[in-house]
């Protein structure tokens, strides 16, 4: 009879740890998932098309401020708060998202000049050109001021491509050639 009593707790010890080592192995990508949403905009938001300024005639007028614009892109299927994040370009004009939330898979487009706040747009309410067309870098960071993403274009930039993209083509009058669409592939 005490055979089978040391069989019994030897039976249960081994179950135990067979769950245990069950458990720990469904735990394991739950972990990897809580990380990864400890840090919602690390390879998750970035900066995507960049229309920087149009020079000419209309350049200072509201309509050709709105022309000109950053577009922020979540990559993941999770909303992501930028309230307190910051766009800057390289002379230190920033701009700052206030109460802003982007949902997973969209882009904001962040314009120059002035303009009502939808969830597809927001506007700096500025009276002058933020992006140089010639060169300049687009800086994005979080609201603890950590860097998430950057895109330069130019020849200002050593040791960085030159990004320069044809414009929209949306076949405006104000937006025929003179404007600079960005996009790079070089992220910092």
């Amino acid at each position: 009879m005490s055979a089978s009593v040391s069989v019994t707790p030897r039976r249960l010890t081994a179950a135990a740890a067979v769950a245990a080592a069950l458990v720990g192995a469904v735990a394991l990508p739950a972990s990897a998932a809580d990380r990864a949403s400890a840090y919602p905009d690390r390879a998750q938001v970035v900066i995507g098309n960049v229309q920087s300024s149009i020079h000419g005639r209309y350049e200072r007028s509201n309509l050709a401020l709105n022309r000109e614009w950053v577009d922020i892109t979540n990559n993941s299927r999770r909303d992501v708060n930028l309230s307190g994040w910051t766009l800057t370009d390289r002379d230190g004009n920033t701009y700052t998202f206030r109460n802003y939330w982007l949902g997973g898979r969209a882009t904001v487009r962040v314009h120059t000049g002035v303009g009502r706040d939808s969830s597809t747009d927001v506007y700096q309410d500025r009276r002058s050109s933020v992006w140089d067309r010639d060169a300049d870098t687009a800086t994005l960071r979080n609201d603890r001021g950590r860097f998430v993403d950057a895109e330069s274009w130019g020849d200002g930039h050593r040791g960085y491509r030159d990004h320069d993209r044809h414009y929209r083509g949306d076949g405006d009058r104000f937006n025929r050639g003179e404007g600079h669409n960005h996009r790079g592939d070089h992220r910092f």
